[in-house]
């Protein structure tokens, strides 16, 4: 039997309305669909990728993680999220997909997508229902995008940078407030932790390490967790270890041991324990799980 293949696209992949340089694209998402067949199974992209419903019905999964698909959903996603589509109805709305270099070419420093939660490391924040005057103006903006996009005048990039930032804003605004975390530095050091981890979570596993790069104790790391996300620090650590696992092992070219060496663990066996232990399933069972 073929094996299935988990792939991952760039922008120059597919078929959709785009600058000439290939760092953004932009269509309706019926249109979308229908010229890029292969998004139909689950995917990973290397650039940012925003979808909004205008209609349909159905089931979108982000890393894992099923979300319902209604009119006035709008989605938000980062290079090399995994994810893929159930529809029960015919869906419509928009699609941007920008590269990460998008904003730097602009000199609009690409850490500024950083400031927004939709775009943060909380998956739930990346997915907001909008009221019907809210969809109203996000989707003038997205049709405001389609047209620079077809006329190509001077400055489109710059203009259709503006109109994006418009729609993180808005959606922002439209979100419940957060639960507030005591002082601003708590905050930060909530947000640094995590992007420390983003960076260094293959070769760092222990609390302690990070304490230090972040210039705090274990101690009063693990209480910031606790306060701010509701789990300790080593917890967050595996949470994002566990996440890349699942993600490498919907790709079926790649073996159960590489992904272990991939991940540094000593060995595969360590591996499957670890996977198993917080997920009551073994690496192989959650693989054919994920295609079924």
């Amino acid at each position: 039997m073929r094996k299935l293949v988990y792939p991952t696209f760039d922008i120059s992949h597919l078929a959709a309305n785009k600058l000439t340089n290939d760092i953004l694209n932009s269509d309706r998402f019926g249109t979308y669909l229908g010229a890029n067949p292969h998004l139909k199974v689950p995917h990973t992209h290397s650039f940012y990728h925003i979808v909004f419903f205008t209609q349909g019905a159905g089931e979108h999964v982000i890393d894992f993680v099923r979300f319902p698909v209604r009119k006035g959903m709008i989605y938000f996603m980062r290079p090399g999220q995994v994810h893929n589509w159930h529809f029960k109805t015919e869906p419509d709305g928009y699609i941007v997909n920008f590269s990460a270099t998008f904003f730097d070419r602009l000199f609009i420093h690409t850490k500024l997508i950083d400031q927004f939660p939709v775009f943060g490391v909380d998956i739930m924040k990346h997915v907001a229902i909008l009221s019907k005057k809210e969809q109203a103006s996000v989707k003038e903006k997205f049709e405001a995008i389609r047209h620079e996009l077809s006329d190509n005048k001077n400055s489109s990039a710059l203009m259709i940078a503006t109109l994006l930032i418009q729609i993180f804003i808005e959606v922002c605004r439209s979100m419940p407030d957060e639960k507030q975390i005591e002082g601003n530095g708590t905050k930060n050091l909530i947000q640094n932790f995590q992007l420390l981890i983003e960076t260094h979570f293959i070769e760092i596993r222990l609390p302690r390490e990070y304490a230090a790069m972040l210039f705090i104790t274990p101690h009063q790391l693990n209480a910031i967790c606790t306060e701010g996300l509701g789990m300790s620090a080593g917890e967050v650590i595996r949470n994002r270890v566990l996440l890349e696992a699942k993600r490498l092992l919907v790709n079926f070219n790649l073996p159960i041991g590489e992904i272990a060496d991939r991940l540094n663990f000593p060995d595969h066996s360590y591996f499957v324990k670890f996977f198993k232990k917080y997920t009551a399933l073994t690496p192989e069972a959650f693989r054919k799980s994920s295609y079924k």
